[in-house]
């Protein structure tokens, strides 16, 4: 077997074994099986750093074999330098999520833990596939998973919030499965993306294939407009929930952008992309603006998602090196930050039960510990120099200066937003006098929290003061993936 079939299964065989074995009985033996689980996960994937030929733009640790032969349908996997830090991103959140939901979950611990083994190992699936009908399979069998850990241990209204995010994300795939069908017939019966990526197709064609792939992929990151079902599903969701749904489920909408809509349908991307840049900034400024006027700390943070989601999507359309470069690593890098920021208000609802601003008031007083990384997140959410949020901006507003200065200028005027809606949330919450007795008698935070929120403070760091190793290994596929965009296929 394989590095990426041992990444994508190694975690579904833990989460396999815990909904066969797990009782509620024994909570404490299912929670150290799957941070075992969660570690071997992410300890299959570490290799693929030292193995990875930065110097080519080819699929390297490929697998192949015949899965569904009457309609030439394969097993089908492999890895370039957009895809590779996904794959690493998704096992390292898998551990800290583990770690983080020790305590927090106890009805049902088993179940709990195997839906977050199960959704990591299919997520990379989602990231390695080179097969449509197996990206296909992986891409909708995420929404399984999470739609339990949202209907079940979600809260007052996670019903509704389930149903929502189930709803709006299968109509969208919808709408792909047919696009697959199309490029099936259309290439005389492969499934295989590299050879739709060199199939001819008439501008017509093109276009209604960029829309059914936008469809689906602009929901899932989500882009405005269709991004009302994202608030609601954070505020309902776990937290455990919440980090994986921000730090890689919307990841896979925007990675499928890059694996899809523009080299299959090169000249429809470049002549829509005004729509998606035009999309893209309304998200980066009047989502933010939205986000200054929440009360809920999960809310806040859910808007300051999709504005720096924005951001991707962006970088993606401005058709440059740095744009796209900017626009991977600010994937990577708000995998880090918003699982960050998520994490914290679990730790505060945890001891409190209020997600409410309002309910909060001088925290650094009691948890001194915890506040100090509370701030360093604030600080990357915000973007500020040196931690992970400033790499992927910067790049991005650079690559559209580039090609317009007003839309650089319009990208970097939401950095004021993000640093507003940011920073008046923490002032509130963290800072001042103790605002009432809940915050007095809080305790700050135990070893297993600090390690938590310790690996992700390493890795924001580590980041923002040296990006290179990120860079280096996506430069030379960014390259050729935008040789092959700018080639026209009429």
């Amino acid at each position: 077997m394989g590095l990426l079939s041992l990444a994508i299964w190694t975690p579904i065989f833990f989460g396999a074994v815990l909904l066969a074995f797990g009782r509620d009985d024994q909570a404490r033996m299912v929670r150290w099986i799957a941070l075992i689980g969660a570690l071997a996960g992410l300890a299959v994937t570490l290799p693929l750093y030292p193995g990875f030929d930065v110097g080519t733009s080819a699929m390297q640790f490929v697998e192949k074999a015949p899965w569904i032969e009457r309609f030439n349908v394969s097993y089908h996997l492999g890895i370039d330098g957009i895809s590779f830090w996904f794959v690493l991103l998704t096992a390292f959140i898998t551990v800290v999520v583990v770690i983080a939901s020790w305590e927090s979950i106890t009805e049902r611990v088993n179940q709990y833990m195997a839906a977050f083994l199960i959704l990591s190992g299919l997520m990379i699936g989602v990231f390695c596939a080179l097969d449509g009908i197996l990206f296909y399979t992986f891409f909708e069998a995420t929404l399984i998973p999470m739609y339990l850990i949202i209907g079940v241990w979600g809260g007052p209204n996670k019903i509704y919030a389930a149903f929502k995010f189930f709803l709006y994300t299968l109509l969208g795939s919808l709408l792909m499965l047919v696009a697959l069908i199309y490029l099936y017939v259309q290439s005389g019966g492969s499934f295989d993306i590299a050879t739709w990526h060199r199939l001819p197709l008439s501008s017509t064609a093109q276009t209604l294939l960029f829309f059914a792939f936008f469809a689906a992929f602009a929901v899932k990151v989500p882009m405005w407009p269709v991004h009302t079902w994202l608030p609601d599903v954070h505020v309902e969701a776990p937290t455990g929930g919440s980090a994986v749904l921000a730090a890689i489920m919307l990841k896979l909408g925007a990675y499928g952008f890059l694996r899809f809509s523009m080299p299959i349908a090169p000249d429809a991307a470049h002549e829509w992309a005004w729509l998606i840049i035009g999309l893209s900034l309304i998200a980066v400024v009047y989502v933010g603006l939205v986000a200054m006027v929440q009360q809920d700390m999960k809310k806040l943070v859910a808007y300051s998602s999709v504005a720096h989601m924005g951001f991707v999507t962006l970088g993606f359309f401005i058709f440059n090196d740095i744009g796209v470069a900017g626009g991977i690593v600010q994937m990577i890098a708000h995998g880090f930050v918003s699982a960050a920021m998520f994490l914290c208000i679990g730790v505060l609802y945890d001891r409190v039960h209020s997600r409410q601003i309002a309910s909060y008031g001088g925290v650094v007083n009691t948890m001194p510990n915890f506040t100090a990384f509370a701030l360093l997140f604030a600080m990357a959410n915000a973007g500020l120099p040196a931690t992970a949020g400033f790499v992927g901006e910067w790049m991005v507003i650079l690559g559209a200066v580039r090609v317009n200065f007003w839309m650089g200028l319009a990208a970097a005027t939401s950095l004021i937003l993000g640093a507003s809606f940011t920073l008046w949330m923490f002032k509130r919450v963290y800072l001042g006098p103790v605002a009432n007795d809940h915050v007095r008698e809080l305790t700050d935070i135990n070893g297993r929290e600090f390690l938590m929120l310790g690996l992700l403070a390493v890795a924001v760091l580590a980041m923002g003061v040296y990006p290179k190793p990120f860079t280096d290994i996506m430069n030379v596929t960014v390259a050729d993936f935008l040789r092959h965009v700018a080639a026209s296929k009429l």
